[in-house]
């Protein structure tokens, strides 16, 4: 069995943070989930996070500040960004994908998220495949 993926939820609605909780640990994932950004990123340090979901408007850090803060700690950590607000341009952002709050169906983050933690583990992978194997009693 392969180990379960851990996604950082943060949303300073609680009722779309529970929701988007419930959706995804009902599909096997594990989540950890805040109302801050300030919590999220001291969640984000302890380590173990493989993707992060986050509102774009809370108050003190916001979405796009705490993609940044991230980004800084771990560039390869994916992160989606949710809003609202359709406009993008308004707000410079390094989430990998950008989703507008109801303009997107369940199955679509879902199917984001998969590719994102697929494309993250990706090369690991594949370099691992073409490493030299160790070779067992040859002197």
């Amino acid at each position: 069995m392969k180990p379960k993926r851990t996604i950082l939820c943060v949303d300073d609605n609680e009722q779309s943070l529970s929701y988007r909780k419930i959706m995804l640990e009902t599909r096997g994932y594990r989540v950890a989930s805040c109302s801050k950004g300030e919590e999220a990123l001291e969640r984000f340090k302890q380590g173990g996070i493989d993707l992060v979901v986050t509102d774009m408007a809370m108050p003190g850090i916001d979405g796009p500040q705490l993609i940044a803060a991230i980004k800084h700690l771990s560039p390869h950590t994916p992160a989606i960004l949710i809003s609202s607000k359709v406009r993008t341009y308004d707000h410079d952002s390094q989430a990998d994908v950008f989703l507008a709050r109801g303009m997107y169906a369940p199955a679509d983050l879902l199917e984001r998220i998969r590719l994102l933690l697929v494309r993250k583990r990706g090369p690991k992978r594949m370099h691992d495949r073409n490493a030299p194997r160790p070779q067992i009693g040859v002197a």
